[in-house]
C-alpha cells in the first residue's frame, strides 16, 4: 500500500504540471478572434517596439520559443496565426525573451549554453537506455544493467535539471518583460490581466513540465530491467 501512495504521488509530480499548462493554454485559447491582431503580429509590433527589427518571427512546430542563436521569435501555428488571450500573451513571453538577450541577461546566456551540452547528453542517455537490457542479458550481471540505468537516469534528468535551475529566467520573461509590455501598451483587454497572468505562469513553466515527462520513461526502463 506505502508503495502504491509513493508511485501516485511521484507521478502526481510528474504529470501534475504538464496537465495544468496543457489546461490552462488551451482554455484562454478561445475565442480564436478575441484580439485584433494575431499572436505573431504583435511579436513583431514588440520587437520593433523594442529596436529588435532583426530578431525574425517564424512559425514552428517544436513549440513556442526564442532562438537565441538564430535571432528568432517561433510560435506553433495557434500562436502565431491565432487571435485568442493565449496566443498574444505566449507571444510576448517569447518577445520578452528576445529582450533578455537584448540585454545580455545573463541567466539566458548560462541556459543557452547548458541545453547546447544537453543535447548529445541526452542522446547518450537514450542510448544506454536502449541497451541496458541487452547488457544485462548478455553479461548476466543484474548491476551491470542497473549501472547502465543510473547514467541513462542521469543524462534523461538533464533537461529537467536545467529547466528547473532556469525557472526563474522564464519568470523573468513573463513577469518582468511580458507582462508589463502587455499592460502597459494597453495591449489587453478589459478584465483580462488575471488570466493573462495565469498563462505567462503556465508559459514559464512549459519547459519544466514537459521535461518531467521525460521522467517517466526513466521508471519505463526500469520496469524492463526488472522483469
Amino acid at each position: 500500500m506505502f508503495y502504491l501512495i509513493f508511485v501516485i504521488i511521484i507521478t502526481a509530480i510528474i504529470v501534475g504540471p504538464s496537465y495544468w499548462v496543457t489546461y490552462t493554454l488551451k482554455k484562454y485559447s478561445q475565442p480564436n478572434d478575441r484580439y485584433p491582431g494575431t499572436g505573431a503580429e504583435l511579436a513583431r509590433l514588440l520587437l520593433d517596439w523594442a529596436n529588435l527589427q532583426a530578431v525574425k518571427v517564424e512559425q514552428t512546430e517544436q513549440g513556442d520559443h526564442y532562438d537565441p542563436i538564430e535571432k528568432a521569435v517561433r510560435l506553433a501555428p495557434d500562436k502565431f496565426g491565432g487571435k485568442s488571450l493565449t496566443a498574444i500573451t505566449v507571444a510576448a513571453h517569447e518577445v520578452g525573451h528576445a529582450i533578455q538577450d537584448r540585454d545580455g541577461y545573463l541567466p539566458l546566456r548560462w541556459r543557452t549554453r547548458m541545453v547546447q551540452i544537453a543535447g548529445p547528453v541526452e542522446k547518450l542517455g537514450a542510448a544506454i537506455l536502449m541497451i541496458a537490457p541487452v547488457v544485462a542479458v548478455v553479461t548476466k550481471a543484474p548491476l551491470t544493467g542497473a549501472l547502465f540505468l543510473a547514467g541513462g537516469m542521469l543524462t534523461l534528468g538533464t533537461a529537467t535539471v536545467i529547466h528547473l535551475i532556469t525557472l526563474p529566467m522564464e519568470l523573468h520573461a513573463s513577469f518582468a518583460r511580458a507582462l508589463p509590455m502587455l499592460v502597459h501598451g494597453g495591449y489587453l483587454m478589459e478584465g483580462d490581466e488575471p488570466h493573462a497572468r495565469k498563462i505567462l505562469r503556465a508559459a514559464a513553466w512549459t519547459y519544466v513540465s514537459a521535461s518531467l515527462m521525460t521522467l517517466l520513461n526513466i521508471g519505463r526502463w526500469w520496469a524492463i530491467l526488472r522483469r
